[in-house]
């Protein structure tokens, strides 16, 4: 008899080593390299300091990035950190973090990237898409929608129906919009060095008044100019974690799942310290302080050689750079809702895959859905602002599961073991202890309403996992 009405049960891995390591470069470099070169040099003075983050954060994203290779080859399975923080800590932490990924942290940054999607469009079609076509008030708060909001609803919609197809479709046009980051950002860097007019002194220079508009005096010079750029460093790499979660569909996961991770943090670090030298190659310090907020440091370098193209050339940057992003973190967020349900946690029809494309559709959709009502009520760069702080938390949880795990289950098959352990992890373990504590004393309120969110889904696991029993 045929079996071919047979509901699938298991995910295919249809992801190889480039479409892996496209996921983890697509998935980090999103606005913030073309962006965030003007607060880091208000924040600490000079291009020495301003690489010196660019590398220290990367080295620490490297050392997390080492740690995750040693448990996503032991678990290649779908949900990755949900599933090392289960099988080191049980399912009530794994379910908080499910909670606050599916909540606020993957569904709000994807509310952000398609709401700056269209943002940059606007820029590129002279403000054509900026005004309202109806508003409404409605608990207290005022809900508009206009064709920004129908761009950004659209992106959403489109990327998530290219990851309802097979998994192996994703993976090419993940390589294929990372392939357009990485060109573009090379581009930018070679234009810079090769087109504009530069000079090496610049780097021996210092800010000396830059207007540094919107960045604190608390926020300048010193170990506090330090700390801040690194906190703005470091978001620059938030991201290179995401593969894991899609561990199960990853071909050789054991092989190709540690030289992602490794390799795409590497490239990562590399295009970082390579801009940002470019950057100011044809700027001053004080020159890059003192770029408007509205404007960006990659605009005003890329004007230096070609002129009133640059504006319109940026724009198109930031917008391929989102749509990457975005189809990412939809490829990679959807898997968590999946895991959970598969563990009887979370609503059972998002456990289902497609009986054609063997991908979690019905996860798929429901993030969408969620994502585009962050989306039109405009909350969500508040939420996504909240979560920080119980995002690092998790960090830290899921690198500490490597000894955990190591002291629990000495004998487990290791295909690969964290290179330099114990020193790496423990290396990152104290920069996300000072990642936190920054943060705390920096944005107590804001930490503490974040830790709040995310213990809402302590109710809604105790539900779950008492409904399981008989």
């Amino acid at each position: 008899m045929s079996d071919s009405n047979a509901v699938p049960t298991s995910l295919i891995r249809g992801l190889g080593l480039i479409a892996a390591i496209s996921i983890v470069v697509g998935n980090v470099i999103g606005t913030g390299v073309f962006l965030k070169a003007r607060v880091m040099t208000c924040n600490v003075g000079t291009p020495g300091l301003v690489l010196t983050a660019w590398i220290v954060a990367g080295l620490l994203s490297l050392a997390g990035a080492l740690t995750y290779a040693e448990l996503a080859a032991m678990m290649p399975q779908a949900g990755g950190e949900y599933v090392f923080l289960r099988e080191a800590y049980g399912s009530r932490l794994a379910f908080l973090y499910g909670w606050m990924q599916i909540f606020i942290a993957k569904t709000g940054s994807q509310a952000s990237v398609a709401v700056a999607f269209a943002i940059f469009l606007n820029v590129l079609v002279g403000g054509a898409l900026d005004h309202q076509l109806f508003s409404l008030d409605l608990f207290g708060r005022r809900f508009s929608l206009g064709p920004l909001q129908l761009v950004a609803l659209g992106i959403i919609a489109l990327m998530t129906l290219i990851n309802c197809a097979a998994v192996a479709i994703s993976g090419r046009v993940a390589t294929f919009l990372t392939g357009i980051k990485i060109t573009l950002v090379l581009g930018v860097g070679l234009g810079a060095f090769l087109l504009a007019p530069g000079d090496w002194t610049h780097f021996s220079a210092s800010d000396m008044g830059g207007t540094c508009v919107g960045v604190e005096e608390t926020a300048r010079m010193g170990l506090a100019g330090f700390s801040a750029a690194m906190l703005g460093a470091l978001w620059g790499y938030d991201g290179w974690n995401n593969i894991t979660l899609v561990a199960g569909e990853i071909k050789n996961p054991q092989r190709n799942i540690p030289l992602a991770l490794i390799g795409g943090t590497i490239i990562i670090i590399l295009l970082y310290v390579f801009v940002n030298a470019a950057y100011f190659y044809v700027l001053t310090p004080t020159e890059v302080a003192s770029v408007s907020p509205n404007s960006s440091v990659a605009t005003e370098v890329t004007r230096r050689f070609l002129g009133s193209l640059a504006t319109g050339l940026i724009a198109a940057a930031l917008m391929a750079s989102s749509v990457g992003t975005l189809h990412t973190s939809i490829l990679t967020g959807a898997r968590v809702p999946f895991a959970m349900a598969r563990d009887g946690l979370f609503f059972q029809s998002l456990a289902k895959l497609s009986s054609r494309s063997r991908v979690p559709t019905g996860a798929l959709i429901a993030q969408a859905v969620w994502a585009s009502i962050l989306t039109l009520s405009g909350s969500f760069d508040t939420l996504t602002d909240y979560v920080i702080f119980g995002s690092w938390i998790f960090y830290g949880l899921t690198t500490s599961a490597v000894f955990a795990l190591r002291r629990r289950l000495p004998h487990a098959p290791r295909p690969y073991r964290t290179w330099g352990y114990p020193i790496v992890p423990a290396l990152f373990l104290l920069a996300t202890v000072w990642l936190l504590v920054s943060t705390l004393l920096t944005a107590p309120l804001r930490s503490l309403i974040g830790l709040g969110l995310i213990a809402l889904g302590w109710p809604v696991h105790w539900y779950s996992s008492h409904r399981q029993r008989p």
